[in-house]
């Protein structure tokens, strides 16, 4: 089991998809919302995965796949 923390930014035609939900899902991961902004024509959302390390990657390559922006994120976006 690991955890990452992630940035992901999503430009309008992904504003409005379940992504976050689906990675969770489809992966069988715990997603934690540390910080967002989202509105009409982009976002973006830090987030804590956790979960089997593969099935991290494997969702982050679904994520990057679809067309999702994903930078590392270090340090506990809520304290610091």
């Amino acid at each position: 089991m690991g955890t990452q923390r992630v940035k992901f930014t999503f430009m309008t035609q992904l504003v409005k998809e379940p992504i976050i939900y689906q990675l969770g899902q489809n992966f069988n991961l715990v997603t934690n919302i540390r910080r967002a902004d989202v509105r009409e024509d982009m976002g973006w959302v830090v987030l804590e995965l956790d979960g089997d390390d593969t099935e991290i990657q494997r969702g982050l390559d679904w994520v990057s796949a679809i067309g999702v922006r994903i930078d590392p994120v270090s340090g506990d976006v809520i304290e610091g």
